[in-house]
């Protein structure tokens, strides 16, 4: 009997099985995906974070311990591979002498570094010019020491004459941060500077030129397969660091860069599984909605078939098995189409799994979808079926018209309690020191705020009901105007039209709430994931301080003049010069940084959250009239209680007499972000008055604007140009490195795979909702006809219908939307860095969804439409 019955419903019923499964479909296909995104996603960020790093480990040898015996136990250290020695000793500066003058330098480092050392780790030395190999100057010290290949360098050494030696290469030590850090937890707790004076010798010369024994560390390459979540990496990174400490017996600690690394790679995983539960669960919700929509159209029918059988002598537990056995048939072909879809859709947009990618992890994530599509069915197919079945007697279940009772939790107010909760939660989670995700630093745990999406989440709910509410109140009430709307269309069936409508109030609210929300989540996730391009570009664009910078070495006196060999490169259509000094502001020492105000905006963007107490514009024009106007750090003026119009005295080196002087500011305004300013203080004022009061325009950066295209090929001519006297970025290679959270995820794949998912979840919530009902309401239609409405007339009334439940959507998506989206953006406040001054708002995405809509309720109404002009007989001998 149940397969009888499951071939008929196949057979008779083949659109609202299709239909039914389609909803589910969506929902298994878009757990699926984002599982897989998760998974790859997290496997992306550790690989990246581990590329990161040149030197797992610097294993400093701790006074009094044994170097060979620490040796050892790397040796015999479970995926240790390639251990270098490196030994390193202070000296009180270098000295140079060409061209008649003497340079000399402030205190250095000397690196004693073994032959295979370059070719065991690749990324911590780049070679620039002369030789690779020998006695090898940084970057930095050449410049200062204006000395190149050939030249000789004398050493300083403590209680000893300095040793002169030849150069033979310059080199960039790009990963200097870490290489000179202070190894250990507390000395990691206040990081340093690296020196701005260093030479690398051969490891043979190291005593004697240095003349002290030094420091020694064994810098290690890790062969470790690390799991693919960087929380586990990290981990597992800490243990085995912990480990080695362990087993040297206090002779050596572990400067664990890899573990710093997958450090903040955990904090981008926690947003990546935000952005899963933000983006996942709505779109869950949403299917599991249009599933039960497409099932409750049905449900009168379903009620009469089952009150059929009932009649007829089956037993309610057969007519139980016949639910299930449908749920069954409508959960497996859903689910079975959806695992396929987010197959080819996860393909699509995220492309190739990355190495690491726990396929195994991906297996589960189908798992559970299908597991979900399987409870979906459950809650919106089996479970009303079974509560008719339970609930209602033989009779009332083949009533056409039942009393409509208002739902219990529309009595209680449940959208005025839900959007106040909402805003109760949000006012909590976006006050002061609100941080969505916070990675304490050596913590293997993170926390993570999920409380904070309960915010968006009531505030989705609550617009729902309270939409519901206006539609069943404006239905119920108001007939006459929806009379008068209905009379083009449907002439003088608009009366009984209206009325139809009216006593389907319910039904019409369901899919104008579930079209409101499909379009809210669409509108929504498109604006936020705008408004995080759009930030990522502009955390990109400020840390770097244009599409491409050059930055002058320190200790070089560049003038503006410079600005034109720069210009003339092909593809640089502007450059502008920003001058960097430091000065104190009481005993504090802050950057301070000179502009032009005029042209400043010529080369780079200035946002107005970059700013306090004035728009970006007025900033500037503010330092433009007043020349002895400065802009000050939050904390500047927090701690020494400034208020506009303030004089600050700074202590700013004069450029020829080598002292410190004290210079006039009036402080202006604030300033949080700037490009290429670091994210502590610092000051912000004009380039004219401070070159006036220090006797010099050198520059410290030139910042080169492209048109936003070409970014690569223009460094890579520049530095062709300038060689080692300056360091080249570009936007692309620093986009890449920059960013509060997911810029190593593929955002661009996931964003094509959400809104995809949000324009089929919402033409499925207008078109084939609209297109179910009308199908479920052909009975009425065409005893409509044989009671003498004509064809034109019930064309009238479905396209009217559609009409309808189109306009009233539209606009309360709208609305839900609007409010939505401006808290997500709140709450996701730690994905921005800096925060966005305001939304963008993606237009075309938009117009194409609205477009999608419109279209798929067009087609519905119409296919309906054509539908009611069947002959009335034949139509009811159909049903």
């Amino acid at each position: 009997m149940t397969v009888r019955w499951l071939a008929g419903l196949l057979r008779h019923r083949t659109g609202r099985v299709l239909a039914t499964a389609a909803g589910i479909a969506l929902g298994v296909a878009l757990i699926a995906a984002l599982g897989t995104f998760l998974t790859a996603s997290q496997a992306t960020m550790t690989a990246r974070a581990l590329r990161s790093v040149a030197v797992d480990w610097q294993v400093e040898v701790q006074p009094g311990g044994d170097p060979e015996a620490v040796l050892r136990e790397l040796r015999t250290t479970p995926g240790a591979g390639a251990v270098e020695r490196v030994r390193l000793a202070r000296t009180p500066g270098f000295r140079a002498s060409a061209d008649g003058t003497t340079q000399t330098t402030g205190p250095g480092v000397v690196l004693g570094v073994p032959a295979g050392y370059a070719a065991a780790f690749p990324g911590e030395i780049r070679h620039l010019a002369g030789a690779s190999t020998g006695v090898l100057i940084a970057q930095q010290t050449a410049s200062n020491l204006h000395v190149r290949p050939g030249d000789q360098v004398g050493i300083g050494r403590a209680g000893a004459d300095p040793l002169t030696i030849t150069v033979a290469g310059v080199v960039d030590l790009p990963q200097a941060d870490s290489l000179f850090q202070k190894v250990g937890a507390a000395a990691q707790a206040q990081p340093a500077a690296p020196p701005d004076n260093v030479l690398l010798v051969p490891e043979a010369m190291f005593a004697e030129l240095s003349g002290q024994p030094g420091t020694t560390q064994f810098h290690v390459r890790l062969t470790t397969p690390w799991p693919g979540d960087p929380a586990a990496a990290y981990q597992s990174a800490i243990a085995a660091a912990h480990n080695l400490e362990a087993r040297a017996a206090g002779a050596a600690l572990v400067g664990d860069n890899v573990a710093a690394a997958l450090d903040a790679a955990r904090g981008d995983a926690a947003y990546a599984q935000m952005l899963f539960l933000f983006l996942g669960l709505p779109g869950v919700v949403l299917s599991a909605l249009l599933t039960a929509a497409l099932v409750s159209s049905g449900a009168e029918r379903r009620r009469a078939e089952q009150a059929l059988l009932r009649t007829r002598g089956y037993a309610p537990a057969a007519v139980v098995r016949l639910a299930v056995g449908e749920a069954v048939l409508v959960g497996v072909l859903g689910g079975a189409a959806g695992l396929g879809i987010a197959a080819a859709a996860g393909r699509l947009a995220f492309g190739p799994s990355p190495a690491g990618a726990d396929i195994w992890a991906t297996m589960l994530w189908f798992a559970v979808a299908f597991t979900a599509g399987l409870l979906i069915t459950t809650l919106t197919v089996l479970v009303p079926a079974v509560v008719d079945l339970r609930g209602r007697s033989v009779a009332e279940a083949r009533q056409a018209v039942g009393k409509q009772r208002t739902p219990w939790w529309l009595k209680a107010g449940g959208d005025f309690l839900l959007i106040g909760g909402s805003l109760v939660v949000f006012w909590a989670s976006s006050g002061n020191d609100y941080a969505l995700v916070l990675a304490p630093e050596g913590v293997p745990s993170i926390s993570v705020s999920y409380w904070a999406f309960l915010g968006p989440a009531l505030l989705w709910l609550g617009a729902a009901v309270l939409l519901w509410r206006l539609v069943i109140l404006a239905l119920a009430h108001g007939r006459r105007p929806l009379e008068r709307l209905l009379r083009p269309l449907a002439g003088r069936l608009a009366g009984p039209g209206a009325a139809s409508l009216s006593r389907q109030r319910r039904i019409l609210a369901r899919a104008i709430v579930l079209l409101a929300l499909a379009l809210s989540f669409a509108a929504s996730t498109a604006v936020f994931n705008s408004t995080y391009q759009q930030q990522a570009e502009a955390d990109a664009q400020l840390t770097n301080g244009a599409d491409v910078t050059v930055t002058e070495s320190p200790g070089t006196q560049v003038g503006p003049g410079a600005a034109g060999q720069l210009r003339a490169v092909p593809g640089v259509r502007a450059v502008e010069p920003i001058q960097h000094r430091f000065a104190y502001v009481g005993a504090d020492l802050q950057d301070l940084y000179g502009v032009r105000p005029d042209t400043i905006t010529q080369a780079t963007a200035l946002q107005d959250a970059y700013f306090q107490g004035g728009t970006a514009a007025e900033l500037m024009a503010m330092l433009a009239r007043q020349p002895d106007a400065i802009l000050v750090s939050a904390e500047t003026v927090k701690d020494f209680q400034l208020v506009p119009g303030d004089l600050v005295n700074l202590r700013v080196q004069d450029s020829r007499t080598k002292e410190l002087q004290t210079v006039p500011f009036h402080y202006a305004g604030i300033v949080k972000e700037f490009p290429t300013a670091p994210k502590d203080s610092f000051f912000v004022a004009n380039a004219a008055y401070l070159a006036r009061v220090t006797g010099s325009d050198a520059v410290g950066a030139f910042l080169v604007d492209t048109g936003g295209t070409g970014q690569a090929e223009v460094a890579a001519a520049l530095r062709t140009r300038l060689g080692a006297a300056a360091t080249v970025t570009d936007l692309t290679q620093t986009r890449a490195q920059v960013g509060s959270s997911l810029t190593s995820v593929n955002l661009h794949g996931l964003t094509r795979l959400e809104l995809t998912f949000a324009v089929l979840l919402a033409a499925g919530a207008g078109g084939i909702v609209l297109a179910v009902g009308l199908a479920e309401r052909r009975r009425t239609l065409a005893i409509m006809a044989v009671l003498g409405a004509k064809r034109r007339q019930l064309r009238g009334l479905v396209l009217g219908e559609g009409l309808l439940l189109g306009a009233c959507g539209l606009v309360g998506g709208t609305v839900i939307a609007w409010g939505l989206a401006r808290m997500l953006v709140t709450v996701l406040t730690g994905v921005f860095d800096p925060p966005p001054s305001t939304i963008a708002v993606p237009w075309t995405y938009l117009a194409a969804t609205t477009a999608a809509v419109i279209a798929a309720l067009a087609a519905a109404a119409l296919l309906s439409a054509r539908a009611s002009s069947r002959p009335a007989v034949e139509e009811l001998r159909d049903l």
